[in-house]
């Protein structure tokens, strides 16, 4: 995911790709020996996964983090690597990224749950 695919998003959204892009680059390196320069074939896929999903989110710049939403668009199988990837990442980030995991933890986390609209005012 490029910060540019969101780039034209609100700020909220910029940051919250610029995380999960730091996440990832932690974990790859950590994980599969890429030196951190360039992500490997699995790490790049799970990080266009995540940018489509973030593009996708109905709530964006009111979203919460992904652990309180009460829609969960990612697909079992990404969802559990991302779990990973953020258990390993997230105490590694207040050393590599101290501002974005703050953000993170104080600002992103404290949001209120979203409210879930009906799509669809027919089926009401």
């Amino acid at each position: 995911m490029q910060n540019s695919q969101i780039a034209n998003r609100h700020p909220r959204m910029t940051r919250e790709a610029r995380t999960l892009e730091a996440m990832i680059r932690i974990y790859c390196r950590g994980h599969h020996a890429t030196g951190g320069k360039r992500l490997c074939a699995e790490c790049a896929d799970l990080q266009a996964y995540a940018g489509l999903r973030l593009e996708k989110c109905p709530f964006q710049e009111n979203k919460t983090t992904c652990a309180k939403c009460p829609v969960h668009c990612y697909r079992a199988d990404m969802r559990a690597r991302m779990r990973q990837v953020m258990r390993y990442a997230g105490p590694r980030m207040l050393f590599r990224h101290p501002i974005l995991a703050l953000l993170h933890l104080l600002v992103d986390g404290k949001r209120e749950r979203p409210v879930r609209t009906n799509r669809n005012p027919d089926t009401a």
